[in-house]
């Protein structure tokens, strides 16, 4: 290998070992880990809408720790009986900001 095929192999395994949200938009972020398969922004589907969960935790104090906590480990009872499975493709700092764009959208 020489170093004119090496650097381009290097910069691009940087680039994709950086955090989706360097690379994309919040907007972007929830599309990319799965939320689409049981949420949307403005309408309740399998899962409540994002505006409805940040409606619901406005006054909260504690929200963005508590989606976040959420998003990763999943859970059930509080939007119904049906279950929202833990999302194990998101590391905690995408869940984080996950969090924080879902709460801005009230």
């Amino acid at each position: 290998m020489t170093l004119r095929t090496t650097l381009p192999a290097l910069a691009l395994g940087l680039l994709c070992a950086l955090p989706a949200t360097a690379q994309t938009s919040d907007d972007d972020l929830y599309k990319s880990k799965n939320c689409m398969a049981c949420h949307r922004v403005d309408r309740n589907t399998l899962g409540p809408s994002f505006k409805a969960i940040a409606a619901k935790y406005a006054s909260d104090a504690n929200a963005e720790a508590y989606l976040s906590k959420k998003i990763r480990e999943g859970g059930v009872g509080v939007w119904g009986q049906v279950p929202m499975p833990a999302q194990a493709q998101v590391n905690e700092a995408e869940s984080v900001t996950l969090a924080r764009w879902i709460l801005k959208l009230q």
